[in-house]
């Protein structure tokens, strides 16, 4: 398993003096630590696990978000069972997204299993961006997805400027 943290670290949930100053410099975040730690746990009764790549964990107001190996985040995905015990073991919610992925790949991450009719961008006066997300289907208070959530998480990960519209092609 590879982590932000020493793997050593993460099994025993302990710091040593180099993860410690990765912190103090701000190379490393609470929630990576927090997030690795959580990971060698599950490893230890969970083999899938033993073979993620967790690049970093982000958090915004009890919302983890997991930037993770392609691989690793099909294998949850296909497993709803892999997905609880992922979830069980952070006291807010998870988002799994793809690391070093484009901004257009980051909201499908987020959106996911929803489908994206587009995303656009357009760059206003002043450099400001603003993005567009077209999302098929309509919304209901039953959608998967909080929407909201998803707005806030991408205006601090990526500081973008996002509008979602909901599509109903019936």
């Amino acid at each position: 398993m590879k982590l932000p943290i020493c793997g050593f670290d993460a099994k025993n949930s302990i710091l040593c003096p180099q993860c410690e100053s990765k912190i103090e410099s701000g190379q490393l975040t609470k929630a990576d630590v927090e997030a690795s730690m959580n990971l060698a746990k599950i490893a230890k009764s969970n083999k899938e696990i033993e073979n993620f790549t967790l690049y970093s964990c982000k958090e915004f107001d009890g919302n983890f978000v997991l930037s993770l190996a392609k691989n690793d985040i099909m294998l949850i995905r296909q497993s709803r069972t892999l997905y609880r015990t992922l979830q069980d073991q952070f006291k807010g919610k998870i988002w799994l997204v793809e690391a070093d992925e484009t901004d257009k790949r980051f909201i499908e991450d987020l959106f996911f299993p929803t489908k994206i009719l587009s995303i656009n961008a357009v760059w206003a006066p002043g450099g400001v961006q603003k993005t567009k997300a077209v999302v098929s289907g309509k919304w209901t208070p039953k959608f998967p997805i909080d929407t909201e959530k998803v707005v806030q998480i991408v205006r601090n990960a990526r500081n973008l400027d996002i509008e979602i519209e909901f599509e109903d092609k019936r």
